[in-house]
């Protein structure tokens, strides 16, 4: 067995979503597009079949199969983000022509849905003294977009 790729369903424009994504992830890139040799229900021949791509250094196919089936919540990307810089930007980027949720969450313009998550989030929801941990979580709770320096405000009980 070599590996397992996780294959996401677009209705038409996978390309142009891999593409999207290899671009704000580092170590992201498209590897290949598999285009129709002919006419198949659905693709007209020379349209995109499917996309392979890889994000942060994982492999996925990009599946042009239709409206039928979109995404839901029950399937995210978790981003792990450094500091607040790291955050904006992914937010950003990704929020564009999509909706912000809460606690970290969103969904793209696709409606593939994201968490952007601090790495200092885990860390203050990891703290051993659990009162400290408790008025994290509950900062969290309240926001949408995740503010590091809230999230240690609320911990320290300020």
């Amino acid at each position: 067995m070599k590996e397992i790729v996780t294959c996401l369903w677009f209705d038409g424009d996978a390309e142009e979503a891999a593409t999207f994504y290899s671009s704000i992830l580092p170590d992201s890139k498209i590897d290949r597009v598999l285009r129709s040799p002919s006419d198949t229900p659905g693709q007209e021949a020379g349209g995109v079949l499917t996309v392979e791509f890889t994000l942060m250094g994982r492999p996925y196919m990009g599946l042009n199969g239709g409206p039928q089936y979109p995404f839901t919540e029950a399937v995210s990307f978790q981003v792990m983000c450094d500091d607040q810089e790291e955050v904006d930007r992914m937010w950003s980027a990704l929020s564009e022509g999509g909706s912000e949720v809460a606690c970290g969450w969103l969904k793209d313009r696709w409606g593939l849905s994201w968490q952007i998550v601090p790495v200092r989030m885990i860390e203050l929801l990891n703290d051993p003294d659990r009162e400290r941990a408790k008025r994290a979580q509950e900062a969290m709770h309240g926001m949408v977009k995740l503010d590091i320096a809230k999230l240690e405000k609320a911990a320290d009980g300020g």
